[in-house]
């Protein structure tokens, strides 16, 4: 029940993962709860079009690329030369979308969370105005999310369908003749990975010396050469100042990250996947006088108040890196927080993963990033001698586990894999409890399994795999 001078006890701005789920969690714990969203649907980004439409698009090119290089065949099943119906495969992408989007609705309806149809704007820290209404809540939760970050000179039109960013690739009704990807990050290689499987010629301009930047070093090094021998076209160390489009086609010209001559780069169409920036603007935070770091961010305590009685934050707006499930896990969290019990989100073991094939995952520190901090004993298996990776054919990657020398508590996992994103779930779990490279080594793995690789890399720490 809803405190007297007030609507809500709780309204959350915002309806994605983050906001989502702190809504559902506060309506759970017996506050009255409201949550603002403008789009059309609930979910934001993610379910709309980030996440899910992505892992749509990937499984289905997946698909496509084993029956048209003739991996099927290699199987015994023969399907004849396959024919795209891209059409079809949106469809597919668009299915999920209204069955996850959808899924929420019904979710918000059971646990009686009212939608506000509209995007929120502060009055006061009490109160925000939604679609011309005034709706006032003791506490208010900022769950905005973020949006893609432009790249100066490289003006990005959707709906021309040329120069896209991240929405506009996943919603192409052709596959490019050539597509440059700018920016060697996750969701600009994902969806590479994608038009390139579809048939596109693809090209990934990335400024910096490596891909993937924040994962650990031999990750890098790795995607590198698994791309490279997929087909794509990597430009390291180069970046792009400008784009002209004329007759249908773009002429980028690129320039050394270091310093250079200029060349130019033409191509059929460009995705611009620099990176994302907090959705802040429009809020009305200077109503309230609350400020954003030097990164567009708002700053929380570690209970993800900020320092306005009252008004708290989670997600891709706070610090932290921008992933869906940290959002999730912060969202349970702030609910509790709210409702005075103990919500804690331990950021050091947030696992990424990338969704390419195979995937690429990691958990806590880099081993560059343990380096730093003390000794460290490091364990590395290759997936081609795991017996499931190499009976299914799937020799590339790798399981790495970095412990610390003395304690030999588990400090960082990182892999390429098949199925590396469900397995990285392992070795976040066993962190969160503290275990030690010897834990996991002990623990019995079931065979033919790709965790067993994660097993034997453990193993490999005090020098002992039984598999190489």
């Amino acid at each position: 029940m809803a405190d007297q001078t007030y609507d809500y006890d709780v309204l959350i701005i915002g309806a994605g993962p983050g906001g989502y789920v702190a809504a559902i969690r506060a309506a759970q714990l017996g506050l009255k709860t409201a949550c603002a969203e403008g789009r059309e649907t609930l979910g934001g980004t993610c379910l709309n079009v980030g996440c899910i439409p992505s892992k749509a698009l990937l499984h289905g090119s997946e698909l496509f690329e084993e029956a048209r290089d003739g991996t099927l065949a290699k199987w015994g099943v023969g399907v004849g030369a396959p024919q795209l119906d891209l059409a079809a495969m949106q469809g597919q992408k668009l299915a999920a979308v209204k069955e996850l989007t959808g899924g929420i609705e019904f979710l918000f309806k059971k646990n009686k969370v009212d939608w506000l149809k509209g995007y929120a704007t502060f009055k006061d820290a009490h109160t925000v105005e939604v679609a011309g209404k005034t709706v006032t809540a003791k506490d208010i939760v900022i769950a905005t999310g973020s949006s893609v970050t432009p790249l100066p000179g490289v003006a990005v039109d959707n709906d021309a369908g040329i120069i896209v960013d991240s929405t506009g690739a996943l919603a192409l009704e052709q596959v490019p003749e050539h597509l440059v990807v700018i920016g060697g990050g996750v969701i600009g290689l994902e969806l590479g990975s994608v038009w390139r499987r579809l048939g596109a010629k693809v090209t990934v301009v990335e400024f910096l010396d490596q891909l993937l930047p924040g994962m650990d070093g031999d990750i890098r090094k790795e995607a590198a050469k698994i791309f490279k021998k997929q087909g794509m076209e990597l430009r390291l160390g180069t970046k792009v100042t400008g784009a002209t489009v004329d007759g249908g086609k773009v002429t980028l010209t690129l320039e050394p990250a270091a310093g250079g001559a200029a060349e130019t780069l033409e191509a059929s169409h460009v995705l611009v996947s620099i990176g994302r920036r907090p959705n802040t603007e429009g809020l009305g935070l200077d109503a309230i006088g609350l400020a954003t770091n030097q990164r567009g961010q708002i700053e929380t305590d570690h209970d993800f108040r900020t320092k306005v009685d009252g008004v708290w934050a989670i997600g891709d707006v706070i610090p932290g890196p921008m992933l869906a499930h940290k959002a999730e896990d912060e969202g349970i969290a702030v609910a509790e927080n709210i409702a005075g019990q103990t919500g804690i989100v331990n950021h050091a073991v947030i696992p990424s993963v990338v969704y390419t094939w195979p995937e690429m995952a990691g958990v806590g520190l880099t081993e560059e990033a343990a380096k730093e901090r003390g000794a460290v004993k490091v364990g590395k298996f290759p997936m081609i001698a795991n017996s499931r990776a190499k009976t299914n054919r799937e020799p590339d990657g790798f399981v790495k586990v970095i412990a610390d020398a003395e304690t030999d508590r588990v400090l960082g996992v990182w892999c390429i894999a098949s199925v590396a994103g469900t397995m990285i779930a392992q070795a976040a779990q066993a962190m969160e409890f503290g275990a030690t490279s010897e834990d996991i080594a002990y623990t019995c793995h079931a065979h033919p399994t790709h965790a067993e690789a994660l097993k034997e890399a453990a193993m490999a720490v005090q020098g002992k795999p039984i598999h190489i």
